[in-house]
Order: structure tokens, then sequence, then C-alpha cells
């Protein structure tokens, strides 16, 4: 097994995609062989309810459990919390469950770093762990950005979409900072695009031009497509509900341009370790 990244896919603000994002560009990873695990790390469970368990607070191991046997000391079970999508993709569930985990994280030990624990076994069996990070910087998020390698930050080309962004960079810059400076911006990926629209071109410029000189932006534009959400409906991703749909040929090119990265950053390091 390749070295596992993790991804987590991040905004504070909500309706942004990113549990579509997550989902999606897991399954394309997949197509293209990877092996590939999403974490549910919201409390609503959308992520796992879209994947097809529409019924999060009925499963009784989840995200949770794991977090609640790390806070306590206890022996880390995996083997029972993780569900198999027909997608040949993985998921460790969540639900309402999470939110008083949040609460215990305030007095525990280590309590950036309780996430990351959790996942230190699996990343043996994964190319890729993509954790959907609820629509919040609490202490879930932190977590999540404390075991994550790179982050992916979906972008509604809307209005508002700028004005949270600073605050999201910032609170990232100082995770990196503070408590896991390995981590990376992946790319900013703009979602749920309407291109038909002036202002919508007008926000995507902006944004580029504010933040495309430090971060990158993901080639890949994620198109508005009503199909995508009748998928997340079904429990199926685009792939299978209409695998010609423009939606889909879009995370087919976001998961190369992930995988592409990684090799890039590789290479890179490879080159920098023989020419000291």
């Amino acid at each position: 097994m390749s070295k596992c990244e993790v991804i987590a896919v991040a905004n504070q603000k909500g309706g942004v995609g990113k549990t579509t994002t997550t989902f999606t560009l897991g399954v394309a990873l997949a197509k293209l062989g990877k092996k590939v695990l999403l974490i549910d790390a919201d409390p609503q469970g959308d992520l796992t309810t879209c994947m097809g368990w529409h019924n999060p607070d009925d499963i009784p191991d989840t995200l949770a459990s794991l977090m609640e046997s790390s806070i306590l000391g206890n022996e880390i079970n995996t083997k029972g919390v993780i569900l198999h999508h027909n997608e040949n993709v993985d998921l460790i569930p969540s639900n309402i469950e999470l939110s008083p985990i949040e609460v215990s994280l305030v007095k525990a030990n280590h309590r950036e770093t309780i996430m990351k624990q959790c996942l230190t076994d699996l990343k043996e069996n994964y190319d890729y762990i993509l954790i959907d990070c609820m629509p919040s910087l609490g202490l879930i998020t932190v977590n999540a950005l404390a075991s994550a390698d790179k982050v992916i930050i979906p972008v509604q080309s809307q209005f508002l979409a700028a004005k949270g962004m600073n605050h999201l960079m910032s609170s990232i810059l100082k995770i990196r900072k503070g408590i896991n400076p390995n981590l990376k911006i992946e790319g900013i990926l703009f979602n749920i695009v309407d291109g038909r629209t002036k202002l919508t071109k007008e926000i995507t410029k902006e944004l580029i031009n504010t933040y495309g000189k430090v971060f990158k932006v993901f080639n890949s534009v994620i198109p508005k497509t009503t199909k995508i959400a009748e998928a997340s409906k079904e429990g199926k991703s685009i792939f299978l509900h209409d695998k010609r749909n423009k939606g889909a040929l879009a995370y087919e090119n976001l998961a190369k341009e992930v995988i592409n990265n990684g090799r890039e950053r590789t290479k890179s390091s490879k080159a920098n370790i023989q020419s000291r």
C-alpha cells in the first residue's frame, strides 16, 4: 500500500457542497483504482445519509464511538465501525452522538489530536482518507484538520463566498503553525457553479485574484446540476446515476488532479532529498 493521504474537505460556510464533494471525489478516486475511506465528521450525518444509510441515528458504532474510546484511553477498535458502499468506497459514519463528543473534547488531554489517534492504524489500508467536515470551525473540525495532510476548500461563486474565506484561511494557518505543521491547502474548488451568470464570473475572478497567487485553484470546476442532488437522494454517486452528466466528468477530472498533485509533490520531495 502506498503512503496514505488524508484530505479534509472543509469550509465553515454551509451549502457549498462539502458532503457531495467528499462522496463523489471518493468514488472517482476508487474508479481510478485507489482504496478510499470516507469519514463523516458532522453530527448531522449528511455524508452517511447520502451514501444510503438513511437513518444514521440508528447506527450503533460511529466516529463518535472511536473518538470516545480515544478520549477514555481505551483500545480503538475500527473493525465494527467501517461500512462498505457498493461503489468500492468505505465509510466511517456519523450521527448525533458526535455532538456530545465535541463537548467532551474541551477537557480531554491532547484534545486536538483525538481523531488523528483513531486514524493511525487505518492509514495502512487506504490510499486516500477523505474527511467531510461540519460547517463550523469547532473542535471536531480542528481535529479533522489536525489529522489531515491536505485541505480541499469547496467554494461557491456567490456574493457571500469571499466573506468567510479570510477567517477560514486564518484558522487553517493557525492550525498549521500550532498543531499540524505538515498541513497543506490542496486547493480551492469552485463548486455548484452556474457559469451563465455575470455575477458568478465576477466573483470567480475576484476569488482567483485574491487567493490564486498564494493557493492552488483547481482547474476542475463543478457545475450546478440537479443530477448530483438526485443521485445523493438515491444513496449513489453521479457515476451510477448518470455517468454522462457534466458533473461526473468534472469530478473525474478533479480526481485526476488530486492524484497528479500528489505525484508532483512526491517527485519534488525526492529531488530535494537527492540535491542535499
